[in-house]
């Protein structure tokens, strides 16, 4: 059974349906309910749709309790949800407030709901835990303050709690994409996308297939050593 957050769009919906096509129970996570009912209306009981803020503490924490009383228990979460902000911007001209947006809903949510579902993977001795990080996480984008240090911090949450449950049958992981083509890179102005593409020595913007192949391993029975580490989906950008 997984929870996967940011599932109407890009990474999170292509990994809901991996997912699904390997035969799990997802409960899709989003904001935007219309687009999550529209993308997996065909699955019947084997979806269970929710629309709600991450932000929202309170909800997460009811809603996780929610998922679990329905289905007995919560083998994976995948947190996908994530808005890149006002990009193209040197770092004094970031505005606080979006500053704290994008943390908001990169970082915070995915504490939120790990910290949910941890007391539901510890007590059954087994868990898969993947938060979605970016390169820019590794690296920093220029003109993207922001993003980059949110996804850092996703980067290093993943880190201290991959150590913190090891011993408890529960991996946690990070994934640092670089240019992947969803509607958030779509979104973003051309200068931007060029300059991380021209990055990557493959010359190319990887593809949601290739993202939710490497999750699906990740969030698998077979990855049962590795933890706390963050995996590379770059095209060659980052090899370290």
């Amino acid at each position: 059974m997984a929870i996967v957050t940011g599932a109407a769009s890009g990474i999170g919906m292509a990994i809901a349906h991996k997912l699904l096509g390997k035969g799990a129970l997802v409960a899709a996570l989003d904001l935007n309910g219309k687009g999550l009912n529209e993308e997996f209306a065909t699955y019947g009981e084997r979806v269970l749709v929710v629309a709600i803020d991450l932000t929202d503490q309170e909800k997460v924490e009811q809603k996780v309790k929610d998922v679990a009383a329905r289905w007995g228990k919560i083998d994976i979460l995948v947190n996908c949800a994530g808005i890149t902000g006002r990009t193209n911007v040197r770092s004094h001209e970031v505005d606080s407030e979006d500053l704290h947006k994008v943390f908001e809903i990169n970082f915070m949510s995915s504490f939120y709901t790990s910290r949910a579902v941890m007391p539901h993977m510890i007590s059954k001795g087994y868990g898969r835990i993947l938060h979605i990080a970016s390169i820019s996480g590794k690296e920093g984008n220029v003109g993207m303050l922001a993003y980059s240090a949110s996804k850092a911090a996703v980067i290093c949450m993943a880190k201290v709690q991959g150590k913190e449950y090891a011993e408890l049958g529960i991996t946690v992981n990070a994934l640092a994409p670089a240019v992947i083509r969803t509607p958030l890179v779509d979104n973003m102005p051309e200068a931007q996308v060029k300059y991380m593409t021209d990055k990557i020595p493959m010359k190319r913007c990887g593809t949601l297939e290739e993202a939710a192949n490497i999750a699906a391993y990740i969030v698998s029975p077979y990855n049962s050593f590795s933890t706390g580490f963050t995996f590379d989906l770059s095209g060659g950008r980052a090899t370290y």
